[in-house]
């Protein structure tokens, strides 16, 4: 590959290492409490699976990232980091829809299961898992420029084998 063509990747595989960072750490420090109805409610990432899920999904994403900066561009293994990228691409959209319901649920509640919502209590917490949410939206968004932009030095290179 191209010089040219290396350096639109490499800024995107950047911006999305960026922004998988962020989001582990926002999301890891996303900590509030409160007192309600004379006790003590603390709100943590670790108390819900799912934030648990979409801190994995972002680490893995980003030593993914980390190792294919360091990989060799000129090796032959296009298509096996293509299916890579693509794999960590829709894991990174499934934790971001995961958190996204779990994040209505919280600020919304669901009146039909009777469970209230808490982000007018933790309002830190809240704002710290949306801030998360963003950062893990834009590395999905980076990741899924990634695979077209693969996709398409792929079917570039199949189109000059012909």
């Amino acid at each position: 590959m191209s010089l040219s063509k290396r350096i639109p990747m490499l800024l995107l595989r950047l911006i999305a290492l960026g922004a998988s960072v962020c989001a582990i750490v926002i999301m890891v420090t996303s900590r509030d409490s409160a007192q309600v109805f004379g006790m003590n409610i603390s709100a943590k990432y670790s108390n819900i699976p799912t934030f648990k899920y979409f801190v994995l999904v972002n680490a893995i994403a980003s030593a993914y990232t980390l190792i294919l900066l360091f990989f060799p561009s000129k090796n032959s293994c296009g298509h096996m980091i293509l299916v890579l990228d693509l794999v960590i691409a829709l894991l990174l959209d499934s934790s971001i829809s995961a958190c996204v319901a779990i994040g209505l649920v919280g600020k919304k509640g669901n009146t039909h299961a009777g469970w209230l919502p808490i982000c007018g209590q933790v309002p830190k917490f809240c704002d710290h898992v949306t801030g998360a949410m963003a950062a893990g939206f834009i590395a999905a968004i980076a990741y899924f420029l990634v695979v077209l932009y693969s996709l398409h030095s792929v079917m570039n290179l199949f189109s000059l084998r012909a």
